[in-house]
Protein backbone atom coordinates (compact mmCIF):
# COMPACT_ATOMS: atom_id res chain seq x y z
CA UNK A 1 0.00 0.00 0.00
CA UNK A 2 2.71 2.83 1.02
CA UNK A 3 4.73 2.44 -2.26
CA UNK A 4 1.64 2.94 -4.20
CA UNK A 5 2.39 6.26 -6.67
CA UNK A 6 -0.64 8.39 -7.91
CA UNK A 7 0.68 10.63 -10.68
CA UNK A 8 -1.72 13.40 -12.48
CA UNK A 9 -1.02 16.82 -13.47
CA UNK A 10 -3.40 20.05 -12.20
CA UNK A 11 -5.41 22.26 -14.38
CA UNK A 12 -2.35 24.65 -14.24
CA UNK A 13 0.15 21.74 -15.68
CA UNK A 14 1.87 21.16 -12.26
CA UNK A 15 2.70 17.14 -12.28
CA UNK A 16 1.76 16.16 -8.82
CA UNK A 17 3.12 12.29 -7.22
CA UNK A 18 1.25 11.21 -4.34
CA UNK A 19 1.66 8.36 -1.84
CA UNK A 20 -0.17 7.10 1.00
CA UNK A 21 3.03 7.12 3.04
CA UNK A 22 3.04 11.24 1.62
CA UNK A 23 -0.32 12.00 2.52
CA UNK A 24 0.01 10.11 6.30
CA UNK A 25 3.06 12.23 6.28
CA UNK A 26 2.39 15.62 5.26
CA UNK A 27 -1.50 16.20 4.54
CA UNK A 28 -3.34 14.65 7.41
CA UNK A 29 -4.71 17.13 9.65
CA UNK A 30 -6.38 16.74 12.72
CA UNK A 31 -4.98 14.23 15.76
CA UNK A 32 -5.98 10.70 14.35
CA UNK A 33 -4.59 7.89 12.35
CA UNK A 34 -6.25 7.68 9.10
CA UNK A 35 -6.78 4.47 7.31
CA UNK A 36 -5.49 2.51 4.15
CA UNK A 37 -9.65 3.03 2.64
CA UNK A 38 -8.84 6.64 4.01
CA UNK A 39 -5.66 7.40 1.88
CA UNK A 40 -7.10 5.55 -1.13
CA UNK A 41 -10.49 7.57 -0.83
CA UNK A 42 -8.43 10.93 -0.98
CA UNK A 43 -5.67 9.84 -3.22
CA UNK A 44 -8.33 9.02 -5.91
CA UNK A 45 -10.37 12.12 -5.07
CA UNK A 46 -7.12 14.11 -5.55
CA UNK A 47 -6.60 12.25 -8.96
CA UNK A 48 -10.01 11.97 -10.32
CA UNK A 49 -10.26 16.29 -9.59
CA UNK A 50 -6.48 17.52 -10.48
CA UNK A 51 -6.32 18.66 -7.28
CA UNK A 52 -3.15 19.76 -5.76
CA UNK A 53 -3.43 18.91 -1.62
CA UNK A 54 -0.16 20.80 -1.41
CA UNK A 55 -1.85 24.09 -2.21
CA UNK A 56 -4.44 23.55 0.19
CA UNK A 57 -7.23 22.74 -2.71
CA UNK A 58 -8.05 19.25 -0.76
CA UNK A 59 -7.69 18.65 2.84
CA UNK A 60 -7.96 14.98 4.55
CA UNK A 61 -8.82 15.60 8.20
CA UNK A 62 -9.30 13.20 11.21
CA UNK A 63 -10.25 13.21 14.72
CA UNK A 64 -9.55 10.32 17.31
CA UNK A 65 -11.45 7.25 15.71
CA UNK A 66 -14.48 9.71 13.48
CA UNK A 67 -14.10 8.77 10.15
CA UNK A 68 -12.08 11.06 8.30
CA UNK A 69 -13.45 13.73 6.23
CA UNK A 70 -12.30 15.20 2.67
CA UNK A 71 -12.91 18.60 2.05
CA UNK A 72 -12.51 20.30 -1.29
CA UNK A 73 -11.32 23.71 -0.71
CA UNK A 74 -13.82 26.60 -1.60
CA UNK A 75 -11.13 28.12 -4.49
CA UNK A 76 -11.33 25.15 -6.37
CA UNK A 77 -14.95 25.47 -6.82
CA UNK A 78 -14.61 29.10 -7.74
CA UNK A 79 -11.30 29.36 -9.58
CA UNK A 80 -13.18 26.39 -11.83
CA UNK A 81 -16.12 28.23 -11.64
CA UNK A 82 -14.52 31.17 -13.53
CA UNK A 83 -13.44 29.21 -16.40
CA UNK A 84 -16.92 28.18 -17.57
CA UNK A 85 -18.35 29.70 -20.41
CA UNK A 86 -22.06 29.19 -19.25
CA UNK A 87 -20.93 30.97 -15.82
CA UNK A 88 -21.85 34.59 -15.53
CA UNK A 89 -21.18 34.71 -11.87
CA UNK A 90 -22.36 35.13 -8.29
CA UNK A 91 -22.93 35.91 -5.21
CA UNK A 92 -23.32 34.61 -1.33
CA UNK A 93 -23.22 35.95 1.98
CA UNK A 94 -25.23 35.35 5.29
CA UNK A 95 -28.63 35.12 6.50
CA UNK A 96 -28.69 36.61 10.08
CA UNK A 97 -31.75 37.34 12.42
CA UNK A 98 -32.33 40.08 14.91
CA UNK A 99 -35.01 39.61 16.62
CA UNK A 100 -37.97 38.76 14.99
CA UNK A 101 -36.37 40.07 11.62
CA UNK A 102 -34.14 37.94 9.06
CA UNK A 103 -32.40 39.83 6.64
CA UNK A 104 -30.36 38.15 3.58
CA UNK A 105 -26.75 39.64 3.45
CA UNK A 106 -23.91 39.69 1.30
CA UNK A 107 -20.59 38.77 2.55
CA UNK A 108 -19.79 37.69 5.94
CA UNK A 109 -20.77 41.33 7.87
CA UNK A 110 -22.68 39.67 11.24
CA UNK A 111 -23.13 42.93 13.92
CA UNK A 112 -23.01 41.75 17.87
CA UNK A 113 -26.60 41.46 18.47
CA UNK A 114 -27.39 39.58 15.11
CA UNK A 115 -27.65 35.50 15.25
CA UNK A 116 -26.38 33.93 12.01
CA UNK A 117 -28.94 31.39 11.21
CA UNK A 118 -27.40 30.90 7.78
CA UNK A 119 -26.11 31.20 4.25
CA UNK A 120 -26.97 31.73 0.60
CA UNK A 121 -25.59 31.89 -2.77
CA UNK A 122 -27.13 32.36 -6.44
CA UNK A 123 -25.05 31.66 -9.28
CA UNK A 124 -25.99 32.90 -12.36
CA UNK A 125 -25.97 31.09 -16.03
CA UNK A 126 -25.60 32.02 -19.01
CA UNK A 127 -28.12 29.38 -20.58
CA UNK A 128 -30.90 29.90 -17.85
CA UNK A 129 -33.87 32.78 -17.36
CA UNK A 130 -33.43 32.76 -13.44
CA UNK A 131 -30.00 32.05 -11.10
CA UNK A 132 -29.88 29.07 -9.05
CA UNK A 133 -30.64 30.35 -4.99
CA UNK A 134 -29.70 28.49 -2.22
CA UNK A 135 -30.18 28.87 1.38
CA UNK A 136 -28.44 26.21 4.00
CA UNK A 137 -29.45 25.54 7.68
CA UNK A 138 -26.28 26.87 9.85
CA UNK A 139 -27.61 23.94 12.64
CA UNK A 140 -27.64 21.96 9.32
CA UNK A 141 -23.54 21.96 8.67
CA UNK A 142 -22.40 23.56 11.82
CA UNK A 143 -19.64 20.98 12.55
CA UNK A 144 -19.55 19.88 16.03
CA UNK A 145 -16.41 17.88 18.41
CA UNK A 146 -17.85 15.06 20.45
CA UNK A 147 -18.01 17.21 23.55
CA UNK A 148 -20.59 19.38 21.38
CA UNK A 149 -18.42 22.57 20.75
CA UNK A 150 -18.08 24.10 17.37
CA UNK A 151 -14.65 22.59 15.50
CA UNK A 152 -12.47 25.73 15.62
CA UNK A 153 -13.03 27.38 12.14
CA UNK A 154 -16.53 27.10 12.98
CA UNK A 155 -16.14 28.41 16.57
CA UNK A 156 -13.76 31.25 15.30
CA UNK A 157 -15.33 32.50 11.70
CA UNK A 158 -19.18 31.04 11.88
CA UNK A 159 -20.42 33.15 8.83
CA UNK A 160 -17.37 32.99 6.29
CA UNK A 161 -17.96 28.79 6.82
CA UNK A 162 -21.94 29.22 6.42
CA UNK A 163 -21.05 31.67 3.36
CA UNK A 164 -18.61 28.98 2.03
CA UNK A 165 -20.65 25.83 2.42
CA UNK A 166 -23.65 27.82 0.36
CA UNK A 167 -21.62 29.05 -2.15
CA UNK A 168 -20.11 25.16 -3.01
CA UNK A 169 -23.76 24.16 -2.47
CA UNK A 170 -25.16 26.69 -5.63
CA UNK A 171 -22.30 26.28 -7.43
CA UNK A 172 -22.37 22.08 -7.46
CA UNK A 173 -26.00 22.46 -8.74
CA UNK A 174 -25.19 25.01 -11.20
CA UNK A 175 -22.84 22.90 -12.94
CA UNK A 176 -22.88 19.41 -12.26
CA UNK A 177 -21.37 18.28 -15.00
CA UNK A 178 -18.40 19.81 -13.77
CA UNK A 179 -18.53 19.42 -9.79
CA UNK A 180 -19.89 16.65 -9.42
Amino acid sequence: MSSNIVVYNTPQGDQIQLSPAIVRQYLVSGNGSVTDQEVMMFLSLCRYQHLNPFLREAYLVKFGSEPATIITGKEVFTKRAAGIKECKGFEAGVIVQTENIVDYRKGTLVLTNEKIVGGWAKVYREDWDVPLEISVSLNEYLRKKRDGTPMASWASMPATMIRKVALVQALREAFPEDFG
